[in-house]
Formats: C-alpha cells, structure tokens, sequence
C-alpha cells in the first residue's frame, strides 16, 4: 500500500536554505498522513469533526439552481459609477474605432471569449436601449452600474442569464464560494440584485449566488420595463429540505426561514472556528436543528443580518461613524489611526473600531478596501453616509454574531 508523509517548515528564506543544507529525505522526521477522497488533501488535517461535518448537506445540495456571478472579463469597461456614466460610455465605446477604444478603456488584448467587436455588435443590436442599465453588488457593500443584455460573448463575458435574470423582480441572493481567500474568513454575503463573480472573493473559485426564489416566465422582452411577472415565483430550495424540516418540526416552514437560518449559521463564530479545516475545502454545509424554537431564533439574527449588509435596516439609522471635517473629500491616501480612517490629510472618518477597521468579508477588509476602490475620486454625499453605514453594519454584524451560539 503506498503510504504519504509531509512535512513542512516556516520562516525566513535564508533559514529555509540553512535548513535544506543540513536534512534529506534520509533525517526528515516525517509525518505519515492518510489523504481522503474527494478532495485528498496532502498536509496534515485536523479530523476531529469530519464525520460530523460530512453529515450536513452543502448548500450546493439545498439549492436547486446557482451559478458564479457575472463574469464581465472587461471591468474597466462594463462597471461604472452612476448610470449615466454607463450609459455616456456604451455609446462612446461603440462609436469608436476598435484599437483606439482598447487604449482609451485599457481593455488588453482580445480572447476567445471577449473581444471589442462582440461587444460593439451587442450593444448595437440592443439599439441602447436604456432600462438595460441595472445595479449590480460588486464588492461588499458596493453598488455599481452596469449595461446587462445577458447575451454571452457580448459587452459581458458570461452574463448568467439564467440566473441574473431572477433578479429583475424582487428576490434575495445567498452568496458564498468553493474557498476561501488567504484572509481566512468564511466568504458569506448576500444580495438582491445581479452579482458580480468577485463579489465577496478574488479566489479563482468565484462568488457564487444562490436565488431564493426563481421566476419561470422572466425574458429579456420585458427585463426592467416595469411590467409584471404573470407567473409566481418558486423557492429555489429542494422540496426534500421543506419535507425533512416538516418532519422534524411537525410545522411548516417558509423559504424565507430557511434561508435566514442559513445564514446565521453560517456567521457563527462556533461554526467557522469548529469546521475551520473543511471550510476551506469547498462550499459550506449546513447543520439543521431539530428544535423548532432554535431554527426560528436563528432565523430571526439571520434577518436581522442580512438585511444589515443590504443596508436597509433601521439600526443604521444613526451610524455610529462621523466624518467631521470640511474639505475636497477627495481618497488621496487611506490611513487607519486610533478610531480614525484618513481618506486625505485633512479628512478621516472618526469612531472606527479596531475590529470594524480589521473586518473581513470573504477575501477583503472591506473598510479598507471600500475607499481604497474610490482613490483619485471625490466621494459623493450620498457615499459618506453609505461609509458611515457601513462601519455601524459591521459593528452590528460583531455583536449578532456573539448572539449566535449552535
């Protein structure tokens, strides 16, 4: 039988060198590992809840359709500021020569899948028409714009349609990934518009967005004209899950629990610090209770949370950050100091906690990375107060999470 060892040492390159000098293969004091499928991980590996853990569903098992999110290939191109910013740019992009709009939108050189002239024909063939100019959750708490005609190969690379376009009507999103980024923190968001494949990680692996509900009749024709939908929506969740949590309650449960519950789970800090090895590995699983009042006190700080991170909770209201000072309120330089976040050298955002400031989401410090996106800009009123909102979501999110015990 053949048998794995590893071994593994950290510090300095020098002492790395000085290391290998003095040990082969011979005078290694190897540890012997046994690898298990599916995923045959070649280090050591804490197993101590991997029985346990493998006993939950992935959430890839709870969902009936999900898709990475839109992948544009040409960002400097298709993701703007404001819509009208989208809407100068597709006409001036398509009214120019080819290899003049590569410079002017640094857009590389072509590839088998997104390439100038597809992108020009798209929009022409579209006759620009404006109501295709949708929002779409970029990066954590980052609305842009973008011009959305769902044709692959287009002004987008891989558009998603057949999931983008559940979002044209009312809808909520679970976003979460295969891996983790280096940052380590479990990559877990939500939305209720299109998404970006970048969304919460820059992990090859992609953010993944998980519909809570589809809409069977949706198509272009009608995609953000204001009319209806005729037919109902449908819970994208597996009948099974309804029926196995029917079982064990003796209730019925609505998509909407089911889906908040998921998504406390998934911010508990028990849960990240208890499965942290196999979180790692691929999509999260999800341990159900078999206590009705537990399920619905989960769902209930799962609410709570999501409709924090979308923004629209009351409890930001009164942010907790200030941003006192006059100026051009422009982002020259992001520096974090004892509370405050300095944009400039004459203005900073006050009342930034230290763990606020060191949050992550997925892949990115997202207070950091939220100005650090906006540098050479001049933020917006409207930009201040959504910063402002964003420290007190954060801070909000800490506390639930020291809510939520599994």
């Amino acid at each position: 039988m053949t048998k794995v060892y590893h071994q593994e040492i950290f510090g300095l390159r020098e002492e790395k060198y000085d290391w290998l000098k003095s040990h082969s293969i011979s005078n290694v004091e190897w540890n012997e590992i046994e690898p298990e499928g599916d995923f045959y991980i070649f280090k050591p590996q804490d197993k101590t809840y991997l029985q346990e853990y493998q006993s939950f569903k992935k959430i890839t098992e709870l969902f009936l359709v999900y898709s990475v999110g839109i992948v544009t290939a040409r960002d400097k191109l298709t993701i703007g500021w404001t819509e009208d910013e989208i809407w100068r740019r597709i006409q001036n992009f398509a009214k120019l020569d080819p290899e003049i709009a590569r410079q002017a939108y640094k857009l590389g050189k072509d590839t088998i899948e997104w390439q100038i002239n597809f992108a020009k024909n798209d929009l022409i063939e579209n006759e620009f028409n404006k109501n295709l100019i949708t929002k779409i959750s970029y990066r954590p708490f980052d609305t842009r714009y973008t011009y959305y005609t769902g044709k692959s190969k287009g002004f987008h690379c891989r558009p998603r349609k057949e999931i983008m376009l559940n979002f044209v009507e009312d809808n909520l999103g679970l976003i979460s990934s295969r891996q983790s980024d280096s940052s380590g923190a479990l990559p877990v968001f939500v939305s209720n518009k299109m998404t970006d494949a970048h969304l919460i990680t820059s992990a090859v692996s992609g953010s993944y967005l998980f519909p809570l509900y589809l809409y069977p009749d949706i198509n272009l024709n009608h995609l953000f004209s204001g009319e209806k939908i005729v037919s109902e929506k449908k819970p994208n969740i597996k009948r099974e899950v309804f029926e196995e949590l029917q079982a064990n309650f003796q209730k019925e449960v609505s998509p909407e629990e089911i889906f908040y519950y998921i998504y406390a789970v998934l911010y508990s800090n028990t849960y990240r610090e208890k499965y942290k090895e196999f979180l790692k590995i691929d999509f999260p699983r999800i341990p159900f209770t078999k206590d009705y009042e537990r399920f619905i006190t989960l769902g209930k700080l799962g609410e709570r949370l999501a409709n924090i991170h979308l923004l629209k909770s009351t409890e930001l209201d009164f942010p907790i950050a200030k941003y006192p000072e006059a100026g051009s309120n422009r982002v020259e330089k992001v520096v974090y100091e004892t509370g405050k976040v300095w944009i400039n050298k004459q203005q900073y955002f006050s009342n930034v906690p230290e763990e606020v400031w060191q949050y992550h989401i997925g892949g990115y410090q997202v207070c950091d990375k939220w100005l650090k996106d906006r540098k050479g800009r001049t933020l917006s009123l409207d930009e201040i107060k959504t910063y402002c909102k964003i420290v007190s979501a954060l801070s909000k999110t800490i506390e639930i999470q020291a809510e939520i015990d599994l």
